[in-house]
């Protein structure tokens, strides 16, 4: 049985190409400074953007059994639990079940199997096969290891985190966000619409279906995300729907844009709290897309102008 699935698994590989063998010429990082992705390689750049395969029995996490996590090479957003990973023989890292919300499926282009790619960044991980029976749950997640980053179990990665959230003009919230304890950065843009690279007038024009929004940069040593969405919701009127006073529109709606799960359920928490208290929330609760930076006039708008917002004033809600 284990030399014809190997066999089933070379005639795959040499069907997706040998990942050494792409171009170094092509730009491959563009993208990933757009993002904010991490830098990759030409030979990671070959699987994780162009969907090639690493070649069997050679990946560095193939008989590698450590304690942590697997996160994603590009964005680093976890996807694997070392708990859930099992020797299949296969010549791939095999996990029988991921984190929660990390991983989506798609139908691969050759019309047989099922690709599955990074839900944040959409990097290309492998393929899933199911009814194999190695496992109880049945499942194995055939991954290459260039796709991934371990993270040992007494280690943190990410000396920074990241939340998104959209309330009213752009201009207002970052006012608010700027100055709150344990933020390193901010930045306003448009997330959660269709098509690229939008400009403010596209925005504006209601037809792209972008909201204006607040990228956050923190210090999880100094704050919470928790902070930082408690602040989102006392800096805006969380219960109007698709304005925030004088400004109308659906790019002025009132939304989270979460990460992860735990930004989710944490953003959920905070919401029930206030409708425990008589709030009509109308805050979106959905999960990140790609962000696109604002002109740069938009940047840091009232510390240029020396002005303050006139739709967003603080009020206590928790």
């Amino acid at each position: 049985m284990k030399t014809s699935f190997l066999l089933f698994c070379i005639v795959i590989f040499i069907f997706n190409g040998l990942a050494q063998n792409v171009s170094k010429n092509v730009n491959i990082n563009k993208e990933n400074q757009d993002m904010k992705f991490n830098q990759l390689t030409p030979e990671e750049a070959a699987v994780i953007l162009h969907k090639h395969t690493e070649r069997p029995f050679t990946g560095k996490y193939t008989s590698f059994s450590e304690a942590g996590t697997y996160n994603c090479k590009q964005c680093n957003t976890p996807l694997y639990n070392s708990t859930d990973k099992f020797k299949s023989d296969c010549g791939w890292p095999s996990f029988d079940d991921e984190i929660k919300g990390a991983v989506k499926r798609i139908p691969d282009i050759d019309g047989m199997r099922t690709e599955i790619v990074c839900s944040k960044c959409g990097a290309h991980l492998g393929h899933i096969f199911l009814g194999e029976g190695f496992t109880k749950k049945d499942t194995r997640h055939c991954v290459n290891s260039i796709s991934l980053i371990f993270v040992p179990a007494s280690a943190k990665m990410n000396l920074t985190d990241t939340a998104v959230v959209a309330g009213g003009s752009f201009w207002g919230v970052e006012y608010y966000m700027m100055k709150a304890p344990g933020v390193i950065s901010t930045e306003v843009g448009y997330t959660g619409g269709h098509g690229s690279k939008p400009s403010y007038e596209e925005v504006c024009s209601h037809k792209t279906g972008y909201a204006e929004a607040v990228r956050i940069v923190f210090d999880p040593k100094k704050t919470t995300y928790e902070n930082v969405v408690k602040l989102f919701f006392e800096i805006h009127d969380p219960t109007q729907v698709n304005r925030q006073g004088p400004d109308k529109g659906d790019q002025y709606r009132s939304a989270v844009f979460y990460m992860d799960e735990d930004q989710k359920n944490t953003t959920e928490k905070l919401v029930n709290v206030l409708k425990s208290k008589g709030y009509n929330i109308a805050t979106q609760i959905t999960p990140a897309t790609k962000f696109w930076k604002a002109e740069e006039y938009h940047q840091q708008y009232y510390a240029k102008e020396n002005g303050t917002p006139y739709c967003h004033v603080y009020e206590k809600r928790f």
